[in-house]
């Protein structure tokens, strides 16, 4: 390499300078969005830990969070074990009812009639209460089967990923189909370059929504029979033996699966939105 070449391949000091500072910005930008909601919630933990305390609430009506936080480390294993079970059931209900409501929403937006036949039973599926489903289910498919709680996690999953997709579908101009048109791109191409890149961010933010609510259903079909090992029979065990703090532990293990799931589904949309 030459010494011109090397010189040319040396970044400018003035860009140098200029893209520092800009870094350095953003890093301190993105630490204080972190450290704002941290804050809040050890303030929030402490506040809690104070009123208990000095209020002598006792444990069966409120643990303090300090009791909590012992009895999740100390049991540790069995949360995680559970949390396991509850997780795979939240997934597999999260990935097939994400999956059915796009595919539901591609052929509503492409086919007016399916839309208008399907708009009351998707309404009627939002409003379908689980303590009713669940308990169908397992005498449908058998109290030592984990299919009624994945089902009931895909129902809920259902109806906010389709109505969101559905929306996103329908947010592409007419003149911009009339322009696609009008370069002789067929449907699929249309499909491809203008409707479906419309249509993610309204995906995703359906997704985001089902994540947590694929997460509770599949805790709250728990209650109602199946096998035993998840997050919501640990939960009436603890509290059935009168173990509160051990109660919270557990659900306090529940509010980590519903982190972890919604935090995966932002990270997914933030890796798709960079391709």
């Amino acid at each position: 390499m030459t010494a011109l070449e090397r010189s040319e391949a040396k970044p400018a000091p003035a860009a140098v300078a200029a893209t520092s500072p800009a870094l350095l910005a953003r890093a301190v930008d993105g630490g204080r969005q972190a450290l704002l909601p941290l804050l809040l919630g050890v303030a929030a933990v402490l506040l809690w830990q104070a009123a208990v305390s000095v209020l002598a609430v006792p444990p069966f009506v409120l643990p303090g969070p300090f009791d909590i936080a012992a009895a999740f480390f100390a049991n540790l294993g069995n949360i995680v074990s559970a949390s396991v079970v509850t997780g795979g059931n939240a997934a597999v209900g999260l990935v097939a009812g994400g999956l059915l409501g796009v595919l539901a929403a591609v052929v509503a937006a492409f086919l007016p009639v399916f839309d208008r036949l399907a708009g009351p039973l998707v309404a009627a599926l939002s409003v379908v209460p689980i303590v009713a489903v669940a308990p169908v289910l397992y005498t449908m498919f058998g109290a030592g089967e984990e299919s009624p709680r994945q089902i009931v996690a895909g129902i809920a999953v259902f109806v906010p990923v389709y109505v969101n997709s559905l929306r996103g579908f329908r947010q592409v101009l007419p003149v911009h189909r009339d322009l696609m048109r009008s370069y002789a791109a067929g449907r699929w191409q249309v499909t491809r370059t203008v409707t479906l890149p419309s249509a993610v961010p309204y995906m995703f933010t359906g997704l985001r929504i089902a994540s947590s609510l694929a997460v509770i259903s599949a805790l709250i079909a728990e209650y109602f029979g199946g096998p035993v090992g998840g997050l919501g029979k640990s939960i009436t065990s603890a509290a059935a033996g009168s173990n509160y703090t051990l109660a919270w532990a557990y659900v306090l293990g529940a509010v980590v699966v519903g982190l972890v799931f919604f935090c995966a589904t932002a990270a997914l949309e933030k890796y798709s939105s960079r391709h």
